[in-house]
Order: C-alpha cells, then sequence, then structure tokens
C-alpha cells in the first residue's frame, strides 16, 4: 500500500504535460522493457514516452575517461544518432554524460535512466544536461518520488539501460566497473554487447578488453554497430507497426506507406540534410531518422559526410 500522501504527491506530478506515469501494460510501455526479467511495475518519465519505442543503444562507460574516451563516447553517440538511433545511458559524469551530448549535438533523442526518484537530479553538476534531455527526449525512473541516489540502486537501474536497447556498447571501464554490469546484464537479456579496443597501458581498457575475450564484439567505427543491428531494428520496427506504434504516431500500413512517399520526395540525388527532409516531408525529426536508417539498412539510400544523405541509383 501507498503511503499516505504519496498519491498525492504522484497527481500533482504529472500534472505538467510532459511529465507521465507509465504502468506495465500500458500500450505506452515500452516493448523492449516489458520483455525483461522483473520489469518495473511503472516507470516516471520527464520528456516524450513515445521516444522510449525507438531503435536504442546504449553507451556507458567510466564516470573519469580519458580524454580520447569521451571524445569517442560523443562522437560513436552523434553518428548512431544522425543514423537514426535513441542513444540511452545513465546521466552519470563522464561515459554517459558525453554519450547524451553527443546525441543532442546530431539532434537525435536520447533518455537517461535515473538511480533516483525523478524529481531529483543528481549529479547535480548535470542538471542542465538533464534539462535538455527531458526537453528533446526523455529522463525515466523506477523509483518513487523523493528517492535519493543510492549505491545499490545504481547497478538495479543498469538492467533497464541495457533492458531498453538493442546493444549496449562499452567506450571505457575498468575490471571493476558498473558497465560492466551493465554489459553483463545486456548479455543476460539477449542484448548485443560491443566494446572499443584500447591501449593496454590505459586501465581504462582492461574492461573493454574482458568484454571481448568474454564474446563482445569489438568496434571499431559507428558503422560497425549499424551493421550489426540492422535485421534487430528492422524486427523492432516491424513490431511498431503491428502494435501501432511507429515514431511519434500512430500509424496503419496504409498511413506509414505515405509517410515514406513523403520523404522520398523529399530525397534526390542531390544530398540533403535531416534538418531539410523534416522541412520538405513535414515529418518529425524522430520519424525522419528511424526512417532513413531503414532506407539506408535496405540500400535504397546512402549516408554521406556532414549527415546528408541522397538516394542511389
Amino acid at each position: 500500500m501507498r503511503e499516505p500522501g504519496l498519491a498525492v504527491d504522484e497527481t500533482e506530478w504529472v500534472h505538467p504535460e510532459n511529465h507521465h506515469l507509465v504502468g506495465l501494460g500500458d500500450d505506452a510501455y515500452p516493448e523492449l522493457l516489458a520483455g525483461i526479467a522483473g520489469p518495473p511495475p511503472q516507470i516516471y518519465i520527464n520528456g516524450d514516452p513515445e521516444i522510449l519505442h525507438l531503435p536504442a543503444l546504449a553507451i556507458v562507460g567510466s564516470r573519469n575517461p580519458t580524454t580520447g574516451g569521451a571524445r569517442n563516447a560523443f562522437e560513436f553517440a552523434r553518428h548512431l544518432g544522425e543514423t537514426g538511433f535513441c542513444i540511452v545511458s545513465g546521466l552519470a559524469q563522464g561515459i554517459d554524460a558525453a554519450a547524451h551530448r553527443g546525441a543532442l549535438a546530431a539532434g537525435a533523442p536520447t533518455v537517461a535512466f535515473l538511480g533516483h526518484g525523478i524529481d531529483r537530479i543528481y549529479p547535480a553538476a548535470n542538471s542542465e544536461l538533464a534539462r535538455e534531455i527531458a526537453a528533446r527526449g526523455a529522463l525515466v525512473s523506477e523509483f518513487p518520488l523523493g528517492t535519493a541516489p543510492g549505491r545499490a540502486l545504481f547497478p538495479q537501474r543498469n538492467r533497464l539501460i541495457s533492458g531498453l536497447s538493442l546493444g549496449t556498447l562499452v567506450v571505457e571501464a575498468a575490471r571493476r566497473s558498473g558497465s560492466l554490469i551493465t554489459a553483463r546484464l545486456a548479455a543476460e537479456q539477449g542484448r548485443e554487447v560491443f566494446a572499443i579496443p584500447g591501449s593496454i597501458h590505459n586501465p581504462l581498457s582492461r574492461g573493454c578488453h574482458q568484454l571481448i575475450r568474454q564474446g563482445a564484439k569489438l568496434v571499431e567505427a559507428a558503422d560497425d554497430i549499424v551493421s550489426e543491428l540492422a535485421p534487430l531494428v528492422g524486427h523492432l520496427l516491424g513490431s511498431m507497426h503491428e502494435t501501432g506504434l511507429s515514431g511519434r504516431t500512430q500509424t496503419g500500413p496504409d498511413e506509414a506507406d505515405t509517410e515514406y512517399v513523403k520523404l522520398l520526395e523529399g530525397l534526390g540525388h542531390d544530398p540533403v540534410t535531416t534538418d531539410e527532409l523534416v522541412e520538405r516531408s513535414g515529418l518529425t525529426i524522430d520519424q525522419v531518422s528511424s526512417m532513413l536508417l531503414i532506407l539506408e539498412l535496405e540500400g535504397k539510400i546512402e549516408k554521406l559526410s556532414g549527415g546528408r544523405y541522397s538516394v542511389l541509383s
């Protein structure tokens, strides 16, 4: 039973338009998250709940990365965001924050799972980043309002980071690291695990090397991940169409086909940017990004430098 007054607090919290309380079994509850062992009975969302249905990749790693590690997290997230993936992480300092910022720099959605109540922000240094994520993506927590950050809560939330994602990329991690917990959970959930190798002299490379020895896929470029996840993306988007979830709108097959026609009409052999396609098609940035990913995987369009696209002859 809820403590007296907690339901009132929840009622007050969900009053703003971008605050949502979604229960297991609701249409808005993400399919991948519902399929993990012990899914949360309800999740608190500050942002757009439909973003949680997009093809997603988790990027995690050290809170104290090297300059190169932070740059890799940012660039992988930016490239994968431009390709159509939603970037998922945990709002921690270091690799997490770099990944969120990379997605935002690409104009792509990003999701941050919190190890505390959603009415708090931790660490405080990431408060501005959290506000930007809520405005352009989603902050998510399974913990009741008012729950303080706790050491035991962060490993618990890690199962949600991996659970929402088709795969998890570990950028830098020591051998005893929370990121390795996330990678282990991803493997147990049947998700793909990727790791970036590094110098044998860098202690933060040892966790990634350990994962690679255990079967994680070694990646050197973001396109390695795109090609590996292509079949899973197709399966996920197929399920989204079957259930009526496709990007930000609910569509049937005919309407979805119409949206692809609009997008293809905006494309040509002259390269165009995602922003130009949004303007030409009238679709949202999330719809355009997801559709471009599918068209690229089907070999119908080509992604060029600078985030531009053109039709393949």
